[in-house]
């Protein structure tokens, strides 16, 4: 069965309501991406595999666990870069790779125009971000790219998301997690996430016209 996490958390409604909110500015805007990041990291990390060593604290020495796996951590650009600085501060030692995408706006498909992955040693686990999942088309064509490097951990993390485009994303990858923090209404006529939160690109870097 394809999982499907959405956060129920009051921190995360709470943080979500201010995102939606059209009068909230980009400095705001851009806190509340990172925080909901943060929750989202959280629930997409608790079954990684631990490895246990050695450490000597300050009293003694002791037994204590580390993560294990090699994660990559692939942000969509431009919107997507919003995400991967509090993951990185959950996790030092993850590797950022990058993928860009802009969307078509008279088909609504993904134009690629830039990806950053090796093409060998691929990591264990692979994190998609992407802050709204809406038809899926550019996160489809993430996954894909993943798993042709090797990768056969791929989760992705949204923090809203459409019906339609997970329902998209599990057709054509039914193997992938999808962690987001809310699953909205529908997607309307332009495509767009209703009720959604606009932009998220334009509103994270300020460059709403």
């Amino acid at each position: 069965m394809p999982k499907i996490v959405e956060l129920h958390h009051p921190l995360a409604k709470h943080h979500l309501a201010i995102l939606r909110d059209h009068t909230t500015e980009s400095v705001l805007f851009r806190n509340q991406i990172r925080l909901l990041s943060m929750l989202l990291a959280v629930r997409a990390t608790e079954d990684l595999s631990l490895a246990t060593t050695e450490i000597q604290t300050p009293l003694t020495r002791m037994r204590a666990e580390k993560i294990a796996q090699r994660i990559a951590i692939i942000p969509i650009l431009r919107a997507g870069l919003g995400l991967v600085e509090p993951i990185l501060e959950l996790i030092p030692s993850a590797e950022v790779w990058h993928l860009g995408m802009y969307r078509d706006e008279e088909t609504a498909k993904p134009i690629e125009y830039y990806c950053k992955l090796p093409k060998d040693n691929p990591a264990q686990v692979g994190f998609v971000l992407d802050p709204m999942l809406a038809t899926g088309g550019s996160i489809r064509v993430a996954v894909a790219a993943l798993k042709r490097w090797g990768v056969h951990d791929v989760r992705v993390l949204s923090v809203i998301a459409a019906p339609e485009g997970i329902h998209a994303l599990h057709e054509e990858h039914p193997d992938v997690s999808i962690y987001v923090g809310a699953v909205d209404q529908e997607l309307n006529d332009q495509k767009f996430i209703v009720p959604g939160l606009g932009d998220a690109g334009d509103r994270i870097f300020n460059t709403k016209r």
